[in-house]
């Protein structure tokens, strides 16, 4: 089991980075061309001017609505790494002082804690997928329906749930019988 959430917790933030890499080129490029488009009507009717205009570049028609449903799947795609090797942010000004026994037992805790409510989280977002489906609202300028950005969030919602889980009984584990079976981050 150890293995699978780990290749899964990888696969997933490999995804997620390729989907940023994609939405950083395609935010680029629609800069770029809206850039070029303004220069060119600057320019006015010069042969430049109009060389830029007639050249077609502008602004990619629903760049945004690809960026608001990519950086949401990715935000999501990320949780499991950052769960596995235990990188969200902490702070521990006050537990540092404690026994090692009992940073185990309050790490398990707030596994646990935060386990529910990335579990409680995907709920809701299949269940927002779920009003989408059924209401076929379309976004404005591709037409795409909403659903397919849940979806996409919901996969990897649902990896981020098994792998909050897996850790959240890792760390009980961990803390019970004093072996490390996680990564320390």
């Amino acid at each position: 089991m150890h293995r699978l959430v780990k290749w899964l917790s990888r696969a997933s933030a490999i995804v997620g980075g390729v989907v940023l890499l994609i939405l950083v080129a395609l935010t680029t490029l629609s800069i770029l061309g809206r850039e070029i488009s303004k220069i060119g009507h600057g320019l006015g009717d010069t042969w430049l001017g109009n060389m830029l205009v007639a050249s077609g570049l502008d602004e990619i028609k629903g760049s945004y609505e690809l960026t608001e449903a990519g950086v949401a799947f990715a935000i999501f795609a990320f949780f499991p790494v950052c769960q596995f090797y235990g990188q969200h942010a902490t702070v521990d000004v006050f537990t540092s002082a404690l026994p090692r026994r009992a940073v185990s037992w309050l790490r398990a805790f707030w596994e646990v804690v935060l386990a529910v409510v990335i579990v409680f989280i995907s709920l809701r977002l299949y269940e927002g997928m779920q009003r989408y489906i059924g209401n076929g609202e379309t976004t404005l300028f591709l037409q795409f329906p909403l659903w397919w950005a849940y979806a996409a969030s919901v996969g990897a919602a649902f990896i981020a749930s098994v792998t909050a889980v897996y850790c959240a009984w890792a760390r009980i584990s961990e803390a019970a019988t004093g072996r490390a079976i996680l990564p320390e981050g």
